[in-house]
């Protein structure tokens, strides 16, 4: 097994704690596979998106990841210029997977916000700053198109 870095400073960093370590067992893939955490708390089938049946996919899974760490970060950003969080806020993730000729498949997201009761301004504020915080913000940043709306 090989294990390689890509030059990140994330990646590279020996002095970041390990705070959790989150861990996953698939087999069959996304047609027809399963996949399950070690803990058992997460036990899905797999399906190709938009196929019938039942089942998940990564896309779906991705969408559902980041959303709700990209919440928790907002929430973060509006106590650090402590502003009140709205209780009925939301994040709508959308996961577009892309085809093409020339790269193949690729990524592309949109995170709709809302965050009733804030001023726009504000609230595009609070969200660049979520994106400095959140983990999968700065795992996909400069790597896919990512378009936040204040919604």
């Amino acid at each position: 097994m090989e294990n390689s870095t890509n030059g990140n400073s994330q990646v590279d960093d020996q002095n970041a704690k390990v705070v959790y370590t989150a861990k996953a067992h698939t087999v069959g893939g996304r047609d027809g596979g399963s996949s399950r955490t070690s803990d058992g708390r997460l036990d899905v089938k797999l399906s190709l998106p938009g196929a019938p049946g039942n089942g998940t996919n990564p896309e779906q899974l991705f969408a559902v990841g980041w959303s709700s760490c990209f919440f928790s970060a907002l929430k973060l950003e509006a106590a650090t210029r402590k502003v009140r969080f709205p209780a009925d806020a939301a994040v709508d993730a959308e996961v577009d997977l892309r085809l093409s000729e020339e790269s193949g498949y690729s990524l592309e997201a949109r995170l709709n916000v809302s965050l009733p009761g804030i001023e726009p301004e504000l609230a595009r504020a609070i969200a660049e700053g979520a994106h400095l915080l959140c983990p999968y913000s700065k795992a996909t940043h400069g790597n896919i198109k990512v378009e936040t709306n204040i919604v």
